[in-house]
């Protein structure tokens, strides 16, 4: 049997007459699903008492109960159970999950999700295009409708601040849309303080996507940039934090994606955002939910499925919060008239839901691909052959022999810029510590809470750049942690105590050539590999997930104050107010570099 992938179900152009004759009665279904309640995304109401028609892969009509009498159609009893459309996520990254986009499919289609639309940014910083071609010809191979929206914004800054391995021009982001028809939408324009600003650059990557009709999807801080950004053309994020710029953005004639993830990560703002529709009365009918980031454990327990249920939990109706998961991203791209809702014609990607909105079985493309919460062996066969990524990628971490990770200690009392660190970990503080002499860097360590953190560049574009930091009240109290996905130039990024252990930290991601990692007492205590561009496993999802649970213990036994997820934020030269890169530390909105110790 062939593999499952988007290119299952043909053209609606190329069937329209069989489903007329399939929903006139003419021509048996393929698959009649029977005694079901029907989720209308459309009128917002769940219709008793419905069957629903499929042939190749679509949906030919919604029926009442027993319509159906004799013919050659496969039958499924629902057996009273709710069948909604499969869920469309409108703005995630694959990379976040650690696993490949046909690794991806497998927890998606377990949580009811059937398309995505994913900016592949982590890996175009690591492999420039290259990195966007081959996620793309992986998500091609992948049982899961997967669009992108082009990465805009590598390198996040400039090279005088961070060192990438990928730079996307305007010229070459142009190209990524004439040559790929999955390039739906221009990705999350981070710079949003240059384009507010009206950096020729950034406003050259926007026209590359305008020019050719697609959308621009945004990423913004603060309401007094929210005019200037939508002037530009950005009509979509996924950053609003509080009802005010909720409010503010849809205003502007901005989408809203709000996000929602684990409490436990920097992700979850959709319980104050969704506050703009609650309290202050807006429309949701501008208004998805996504996912943004998450790693292969969080991927399992915490799908796009979990944030439809959060915006139910947050004061929406189930029909609502449903087609803020579904409907909603599908019409902001577009494609309302393929996903989305179970109108005649459309894709047959469906869910069968409990009454409290937990998916049981999934079909993509008519295929039942999910039975009673486990995959199929249909779908197993496909994912047990997935696509390979090019060598190149399996190289990508290129270090220096000899790398000094921690500062000198100053002999003279200096004042220290140092990162505070607090839940839920994306807003990082800048603190001045006074540092008197001392005689070891432990006594400091001991009397202001303090760490080291340093990033190493490993794409071999410079001597091997090393920029030495404070960490302040990250919480570790011994040992190293260490991760090659520092966002968003995904440089290395280590925190730890003590040379020797951050040093272990450091070759163990080398050896693996990428990954994440806890080390105590010079030995590494966990670890999850991550050879495609020191981002992806090459592993299935499940294999991955349980790897990184086993990171998560060790990196709470470590004292980490934020998760790995949050972790990896340290570096992201975008958000306020410090950072550190390997050109070193990083003022934000400033987008100054300054120095660790300042004398006095």
């Amino acid at each position: 049997m062939p593999p499952i992938t988007r290119f299952s179900v043909a053209p609606l152009s190329t069937m329209t007459r069989r489903l007329a004759d399939v929903a006139s009665g003419r021509t048996s279904p393929d698959l009649v699903i029977q005694s079901a309640r029907v989720l209308s995304t459309y009128s917002e109401r769940i219709l008793p008492d419905r069957e629903v028609w499929i042939s190749g892969g679509r949906i030919a009509a919604v029926k009442p109960a027993s319509t159906y009498k004799t013919g050659s159609a496969k039958l499924y009893d629902a057996k009273g159970g709710i069948i909604a459309p499969g869920l469309v996520d409108p703005h995630i990254h694959i990379e976040s999950s650690m696993v490949t986009a046909c690794a991806y499919a497998e927890a998606a289609l377990l949580n009811g999700t059937t398309t995505i639309f994913c900016d592949s940014h982590e890996i175009g910083n690591v492999m420039d295009v290259a990195g966007v071609e081959a996620m793309l010809e992986d998500a091609r191979h992948a049982p899961l409708s997967i669009f992108l929206t082009v990465p805009s914004t590598v390198p996040a800054t400039t090279p005088d601040l961070e060192t990438a391995g990928g730079d996307l021009t305007p010229e070459k982001i142009a190209a990524l849309f004439d040559k790929w028809p999955e390039a739906v939408a221009l990705g999350e324009k981070m710079d949003f303080v240059p384009v507010a600003m009206g950096d020729e650059r950034s406003h050259a990557i926007i026209a590359a996507a305008l020019s050719r009709g697609r959308p621009v999807s945004g990423h913004v801080y603060g309401r007094e940039f929210v005019a200037a950004y939508a002037a530009s053309g950005v009509t979509d994020t996924h950053e609003a934090i509080d009802r005010e710029i909720a409010d503010d953005l849809l205003e502007a004639g901005i989408w809203l994606f709000l996000r929602g993830g684990p409490p436990t990560t920097p992700w979850h703002s959709l319980p104050l955002a969704i506050k703009t529709v609650t309290e202050l009365g807006a429309s949701h009918k501008r208004i998805a939910v996504c996912t943004d980031d998450r790693d292969a454990d969080d991927l399992l327990h915490f799908g796009l499925d979990w944030v439809v249920r959060e915006a139910r939990a947050a004061g929406m109706t189930p029909e609502q919060a449903w087609a803020m998961g579904s409907l909603h991203g599908a019409t902001r791209f577009g494609m309302e008239g393929e996903i989305g809702g179970l109108g005649g014609g459309r894709r047959a990607d469906l869910v069968m839901l409990s009454d409290d909105l937990k998916p049981i079985s999934t079909w993509y493309g008519g295929k039942l691909v999910v039975d009673q919460k486990k995959i199929t062996p249909i779908l197993d066969e496909t994912l047990s052959k997935p696509w390979r990524y090019p060598d190149a990628a399996y190289h990508t971490v290129k270090l220096p022999k000899a790398i000094k990770l921690t500062p000198d200690l100053p002999t003279t009392t200096v004042v220290a810029n140092t990162i505070k660190t607090e839940l839920p970990g994306i807003i990082l503080g800048h603190h001045k510590v006074t540092l008197e002499p001392a005689n070891d860097w432990q006594t400091h360590f001991e009397r202001h809470g303090l760490c080291f953190v340093t990033v190493i560049e490993r794409h071999g574009k410079s001597a091997g750049n090393v920029a030495h930091g404070l960490l302040s009240e990250f919480g570790i109290s011994k040992g190293a942690v260490a991760s090659s996905v520092g966002h968003d130039s995904h440089n290395i990024i280590i925190a730890g105590t003590n040379e020797a252990d951050m040093q272990v930290a450091l070759r163990a991601i080398e050896e693996h050539q990428g990954g994440a990692c806890v080390v105590a007492d010079g030995k590494v205590t966990a670890m999850v590999p991550l050879p495609i561009a020191g981002l992806l496993s090459d592993k299935r999802v499940h294999e991955v997930a349980e790897e990184v649970k086993a990171l998560k213990v060790e990196w709470d036994k470590a004292g980490c104050t934020i998760a790995y997820m949050g972790f990896n934020l340290i570096p992201l030269s975008v958000i306020p107010e410090i950072r550190i890169t390997d050109k070193g530390l990083v003022t934000v909105p400033q987008m100054e570099i300054v120095p660790l110790f300042e004398e006095i």
